[in-house]
């Protein structure tokens, strides 16, 4: 995208003493820092400063984001092109537009203004991102929004719908590590821990400002809908609430846990529970959007990818930009390995790291048609029927996002792993006995770190992230019956069912004796 001559028009309508351009940027330029966001009549760009009035108490947060807004013209920009399109391709849309498909049929993705990013070197975009962390301003707060200039650069701050997600806890998992992996260097990346307990909340919050910005410019959208396994529309329904716009969803029939389902319930979405599984609940989904002014929220979109690879960039900045050696993420429709390729390709292509981690994407055996596309070489892809597995969120058999997970994982000489329902139910009661509270996805991850643990394809030194896409309270009843032992066919050997004893002192005592004396004395 040609950039030169709105970059240098910008330049000319800034304070060169407040905002100078320089490849090594000096202390008074952090203090300084371009916050990229145009307003959709003047399309001028707010600049943060250093030295800020008292707020009134009067004030709201988004009234503190317009008093100190600037009337500098935002270099940054970024628009739809076909995924994946040769150098020469002209096709490129608008984000105002309403499109989920290129011209062939194939997916979309979004293009940034290089450019004019890459007018800052990497130590200037670290510093920004970095001083933006743990603060209240808005929409700074979020993480991300921290990154607004790469993800949604044009959106009017007043058009953001955010509920200051992200941001979430890099763990170290210690004793997990160490005494199921010998590993000193393990750590999972929590994105459940979040506003309604999933990754999704990162970009359902980029997908639904755009819409509240295209409700405002008077484009035909009543409402936004979605297919969904649980989190999607959980995430989708919260913020469609928090900026009044209506939300639509299609659930597959008694394939979701309660706790997924009583979330779009509890947040006023019109839900539709279909006779299908996921892949049916998106065909129809596609087909009504194509008929009715309903906005199409799945993953289909790639506006959500935008949000989703804050997540590779937070990564990077809580291990203070030095990249892990590998990457370990779930994968069921398939857009997220391809988020987090991007994001991390991001920050080498703009200077802020020097290599990308390797990705691993994780797949249960009874929905794994990438693993089996894996296997094959990448010869022709076959989607596939899926069978139930308790990582429900990623039973889907004809992923949307084949195409760019595959792109990924070749980028980055990725590997795609499985679980079978056994080790992933075993793995998660392995990490909650250190701990960890995880969901079943995330045993699917750590299915697959077991695996390239013992092939030697990872070093017990080498630093590792899992990343848990959901928080474990929403698969409560899937811990209940591993630990009661009610899985039919399966071992549960990691199951700590309570111990039933009579009310009686002795009794007590006798099976607390009985517990301590096979605990292990720890220095």
């Amino acid at each position: 995208m040609a950039s030169s001559s709105l970059f240098n028009a910008s330049l000319s309508s800034l304070n060169p003493n407040q905002h100078p351009i320089r490849r090594h940027p000096s202390p008074s330029l952090l203090r300084h820092r371009p916050v990229a966001v145009s307003c959709a009549d003047n399309n001028t760009t707010p600049i943060e400063t250093s030295v800020k009035p008292p707020r009134r108490t009067e004030n709201t947060i988004r009234d503190d984001a317009r008093l100190h807004r600037s009337t500098a013209v935002n270099p940054f920009s970024a628009r739809y092109v076909p995924f994946n399109a040769p150098p020469n391709s002209a096709e490129h849309y608008s984000l105002d537009e309403i499109v989920y498909r290129s011209r062939s049929g194939g997916l979309l993705d979004v293009e940034h203004d290089m450019d004019a990013l890459k007018h800052f070197d990497g130590a200037y975009w670290r510093d920004l991102f970095d001083s933006r962390v743990g603060k209240s301003t808005w929409p700074y707060g979020s993480g991300v929004w921290s990154k607004k200039e790469w993800v949604l650069p044009e959106i009017d701050d007043d058009d953001i719908v955010s509920a200051f997600e992200g941001n979430s806890n890099l763990f170290w998992a210690e004793r997990f590590g160490k005494q199921f992996l010998e590993m000193n260097d393990l750590w999972v990346k929590h994105c459940g821990i979040s506003h309604t307990g999933s990754f999704k909340d990162l970009g359902m919050t980029v997908l639904v400002s755009q819409v509240n910005r295209l409700r405002k410019m008077n484009r035909p959208v009543v409402g936004v809908g979605c297919a969904s396994t649980g989190d999607t529309s959980a995430a989708l329904s919260a913020y469609c609430a928090a900026a009044g716009i209506p939300s639509i969803v299609f659930l597959p029939a008694n394939k979701i846990s309660m706790a997924q389902l009583v979330q779009p319930i509890a947040n006023g979405a019109f839900v539709l529970s279909i006779d299908t599984d996921f892949d049916g609940c998106m065909k129809l989904i596609r087909e009504v959007t194509s008929e009715l002014p309903i906005y199409l929220a799945n993953s289909l979109n790639s506006l959500r990818l935008e949000g989703q690879k804050t997540a590779a960039i937070e990564i990077l900045q809580q291990f203070d930009w030095q990249p892990p050696e590998w990457v370990i993420v779930p994968g069921g429709n398939l857009g997220n390995i391809y988020a987090f390729y991007k994001g991390f390709k991001m920050c080498q292509e703009l200077g802020l790291v020097d290599r990308i981690p390797r990705l691993v994407c994780a797949q249960a055996a009874n929905a794994n048609p990438l693993y089996l596309h894996y296997k094959s070489g990448w010869k022709d892809f076959k989607p596939m029927t899926a069978s139930t597995t308790f990582a429900s969120a990623i039973q889907i058999g004809d992923p949307v996002s084949i195409d760019r997970a595959v792109y990924a994982l070749k980028q980055c000489d990725g590997i795609v792993e499985e679980a079978t329902e056994e080790e992933l139910m075993d793995a998660m009661a392995q990490a909650d006995s250190t701990g960890m509270f995880i969901c079943p996805h995330t045993g699917v991850a750590l299915t697959a770190l077991f695996k390239l643990r013992k092939q030697g394809v990872i070093a017990p030194t080498d630093r590792t992230v899992v990343v848990s896409t959901a928080h474990g309270l929403k698969f409560t009843q899937s811990k209940v019956d591993y630990h009661s032992k009610a899985i039919p066919d399966m071992a549960c050997r990691f199951s700590n069912p309570p111990v039933e004893v009579k009310a009686d002192f002795g009794a007590v005592m006798d099976v607390l004796k009985s517990y301590l004396g096979s605990q292990k004395l720890r220095p």
